[in-house]
């Protein structure tokens, strides 16, 4: 790790400059993130620090996580720079509005308590009035930290829902299932019975299917153009359901793969009343068929109590707990 000092002589709360702060940024968010941060987050970091060493004008025109801490703040103090927050644009569809995000919401550990963090959220908020008259902005915040979860609703933010990122490796063992449901490749037809699921169980106002993927049709009902881009970029998706006794879609368990990936990623939909049932049989057929040769994550809202515990039967391995959070601009 290299020093936090940077060679500039303000003092207090001022934009990133890309020519000073990227190297100790990306020291300061490994400091400040350390107990939770992830594979993702690592390499992250280690972009930055690469980023570093580019030119300014190259990193605004090429580099979207450089973009991103560009519009971001950061504090300085005796010469060292000590606080940040940046700044992202979301890329939601447009009938979502404009949509911003607020990320690495950091103070070094020696500056806590001092209203640092307080003056970063708001420099970036009166940033996001200035360009967006009506918009919402979005952020995530690990379950525990309620000091930063207690600052957030202060300044208006509101709790949308909670989720756990869940992690099974290869390596585990598989239970045997018992009287599993029959499982079956969902029709194309049958997309707007699982869109409908999907409003029932995971409205947008609770953030819907996940950290930035708000359930909406295109989702259930991929366009021409998703799929050749998908094929083109080997990457595809795998739609197992079940029907119940009335023959209507109750459960839904999406399988994302791609070339070169690190993990499987799985999306589970389960009507209330078959849950601890289909969602088990589910899993059960995803681990046996992936489980033993890739890793399997997924994200899951933390409220669904009975499909937590089936995770935990197929050796899921709960790594983070987080809070979705978000902010309008009447």
């Amino acid at each position: 790790m290299v020093s936090l000092s940077i060679p500039s002589a303000a003092q207090g709360l001022r934009p990133v400059n890309l020519k000073t702060d990227l190297a100790p940024l990306a020291d300061l968010i490994e400091l400040a993130f350390a107990d939770t941060m992830d594979s993702s987050g690592r390499a992250a970091i280690r972009e930055m620090r690469a980023l570093s060493r580019l030119t300014p004008g190259f990193l605004l025109g090429m580099n979207e996580v450089a973009q991103g801490i560009g519009l971001g703040f950061v504090w300085i103090e005796n010469g060292k720079l000590v606080g940040n927050t940046s700044v992202y644009p979301a890329h939601l569809p447009r009938s979502y509005g404009t949509t911003w995000i607020i990320a690495n919401v950091a103070v070094h550990p020696d500056h806590r308590g001092r209203g640092i963090a307080r003056q970063l959220m708001r420099a970036s908020m009166d940033m996001i009035r200035r360009r967006s008259s009506a918009s919402t902005t979005l952020l995530q915040v690990e379950e525990p930290n309620h000091i930063a979860r207690s600052l957030y609703a202060s300044l208006g933010f509101v709790e949308q829902r909670t989720w756990n990122l869940w992690r099974r490796s290869s390596m585990a063992t598989i239970p045997r299932a018992q009287n599993a449901p029959y499982i079956s490749q969902r029709r194309a037809a049958e997309w707007k019975t699982e869109y409908d699921l999907a409003l029932r169980l995971r409205p947008n106002h609770l953030g819907g299917m996940g950290w930035l993927r708000p359930t909406r049709a295109e989702l259930f009902r991929p366009s021409l153009f998703k799929l050749i881009g998908d094929a083109f970029n080997l990457r595809s998706v795998e739609r197992l359901i079940v029907r119940g006794d009335d023959h209507k879609l109750r459960a839904s368990l999406w399988v994302e793969s791609a070339f070169a990936a690190s993990s499987t990623q799985l999306t589970l939909l389960v009507d209330p009343d078959y849950a601890g049932l289909y969602d088990d049989a589910l899993l059960n057929l995803v681990a046996r068929r992936f489980g033993l040769r890739s890793t399997l994550t997924l994200e899951h809202p933390a409220d669904d109590i009975i499909t937590t515990a089936v995770l935990q039967k197929y050796a899921f391995i709960r790594q983070r707990t987080l809070v979705h959070m978000n902010w309008t601009i009447p």
